[in-house]
């Protein structure tokens, strides 16, 4: 399910820039931190958009990803939209009894969640975004439960890999499934849960072993 379209936009100065975009099945649900789309509700498409390394704070990441959604014919419809500067067609995916994860894993930038204040000084989308689907209907309490999950599953895999942090300043999630809201629970030892940690895991540990190379 989560096999995306690879595409392309127009990244300035005639150059191009590439994109990944999935349509998603009719009467989906998804709970999400994106900067379009965030939130919880139907969702109808994602998409997870390259940017420039220099993209930051004096930019609209929610009208940028608009624009190129649009430009992709993204544009009908309730979708997410993501931003990374991670190249996304080195996108790893984790799968692990019919739950999906897709993710572009940068660990450049790494931080602690805890760090005291004045250790982060500016936003910067060298990112880990996830994308994951879950082919069961989550109820919406478990679907928070399940961003708590697949988040514990990223850090895990980060800490397993030596990264000195838990994730980067920027990351974000997108958690899909059918609407029908009958599964009570996303928590790690759950059914659904406990899938979608290692599928996540998988991922996330596979993009940073190719972020961080062969020395590592």
């Amino acid at each position: 399910m989560l096999e995306p379209d690879r595409r392309s936009y127009p990244g300035g100065g005639g150059a191009t820039r590439p994109a990944l975009a999935w349509r998603l099945p009719a009467d989906t649900i998804a709970i999400a931190s994106a900067v379009l789309g965030g939130g919880l509700g139907p969702r109808d498409w994602i998409v997870n958009v390259q940017v420039a390394l220099d993209y930051g704070n004096d930019d609209d990441p929610a009208a940028d990803v608009a624009v190129i959604a649009k430009g992709l014919g993204l544009d009908a419809g309730r979708g997410v939209g993501l931003l990374t500067a991670v190249p996304v067609l080195d996108v790893k995916v984790g799968v692990d009894a019919g739950v999906e994860c897709a993710a572009t894993v940068g660990v450049s930038t790494p931080t602690w969640a805890a760090a005291p204040d004045g250790a982060w000084s500016r936003w910067t989308p060298g990112t880990i975004n996830l994308v994951c689907w879950v082919p069961a209907p989550l109820a919406d309490p478990a679907l928070v439960n399940a961003v708590v999950t697949a988040t514990e599953a990223k850090t895990q895999a980060l800490c397993e890999a030596g990264v000195p942090g838990s994730g980067t300043a920027s990351d974000a999630i997108v958690v899909c499934c059918p609407m029908g809201g009958v599964e009570p629970y996303g928590g790690p030892r759950s059914r659904w849960g406990a899938r979608l940690a290692r599928a996540v895991h998988d991922a996330v540990a596979s993009g940073a072993a190719s972020a961080l190379g062969p020395e590592r």
